[in-house]
C-alpha cells in the first residue's frame, strides 16, 4: 500500500493542501480545488490503496475541520482501500 504523508507544519491554508495534493497525485489541470472536487478525486481518481497520514494536524482548527471529515468519510466509504491516520 502506497503512503502518502501530508505535514501540516508546512500547510497554512486549504490552497497549500490542494497544491501539495495536486502534486503528489498527479491530478489533471481540471482538478476544482474544493471539497468537493478533493471527493471525487480520493473516491474515483487516484490509485488505490493508499494510506494518508496527516503529520502535525490539529483536527479542532476550524480551516482543516471540513477537510478532517473528508478523509474520515473517505476512509469509511472505501472499505479498507484508504486509510488515515493523523
Amino acid at each position: 500500500m502506497k503512503k502518502v504523508i501530508f505535514d501540516f507544519s508546512n500547510i497554512g491554508s486549504m490552497s497549500d493542501f490542494y497544491l501539495q495534493f495536486v502534486d503528489i497525485f498527479l491530478l489533471p489541470d481540471w482538478f476544482g480545488n474544493n471539497l468537493d472536487a478533493l471527493w471525487d478525486m480520493l473516491t474515483v481518481q487516484i490509485n488505490l490503496p493508499v494510506e494518508i497520514v496527516f503529520l502535525h494536524f490539529d483536527k479542532q482548527s476550524l480551516d482543516f475541520r471540513s477537510l478532517f471529515s473528508l478523509f474520515k468519510d473517505a476512509e469509511e466509504d472505501l472499505d479498507g482501500l484508504l486509510t488515515f491516520t493523523h
